[in-house]
């Protein structure tokens, strides 16, 4: 079954094509079937990245920086199986357009610190259904994350859970905003890797 993902900011131009990228690298590296995608709650849309998101993709081992800006939608939103947003604001966003999307919306950190390789294998043991022809069933695994929400109290401070905003700002915070993606979307693929995806 292929993963549909959809990481989500504010202009589509830097946090989410970088993490779509970096995502979508690592997930095909590791051999697991995904669609990647991203969108901006105010897109600049047509745009491309900015040269600095592309050149840490660059970087962070990403082989393809092309990319088009495109305006979140309640349809991408409805496609995906998991959505993934910058931060606690986007997050709000993505819920506010389809309110049924609070079961499989997340920021990035937050997802990252919900499947954090300790806790992988409660995962891999609830989502055993799946057998080895189709693979993990991977709504079942996001639904299996969504429900150890509660059991986890949140960051302190809870700005632990946003990747800060780099467009234009200073190399120093694309330089932070793209090691927390990558650091989340690393510890996002061993987990799935780890549940048997």
């Amino acid at each position: 079954m292929t993963a549909r993902i959809l990481i989500v900011c504010t202009g589509n131009i830097c946090r989410s094509p970088l993490g779509e990228q970096l995502l979508r690298e690592n997930l095909r590296n590791a051999n697991i079937d995904a669609v990647v995608t991203s969108a901006g709650t105010h897109a600049m849309t047509g745009s491309a990245m900015t040269p600095e998101a592309a050149a840490l993709s660059t970087q962070y081992g990403a082989s393809n920086t092309e990319h088009v800006a495109r305006q979140l939608t309640e349809k991408l939103i409805a496609d995906a199986d998991l959505v993934l947003a910058a931060t606690r604001d986007h997050r709000r966003d993505v819920v506010t357009l389809l309110p049924k999307a609070t079961r499989y919306t997340f920021t990035l950190n937050q997802f990252a610190r919900l499947v954090a390789p300790a806790k992988a294998e409660d995962f891999a043991a609830d989502t055993s259904r799946a057998d080895a022809q189709t693979g993990l069933d991977f709504p079942a695994f996001v639904a299996s994350v969504a429900s150890t929400r509660g059991l986890h109290p949140s960051p302190n401070p809870p700005t632990l859970d946003d990747v800060e905003d780099p467009y234009r700002q200073p190399a120093a915070v694309y330089d932070r905003a793209a090691a927390a993606i990558n650091a989340s979307v690393t510890t996002i693929t061993a987990a799935l890797i780890a549940a048997g995806a």
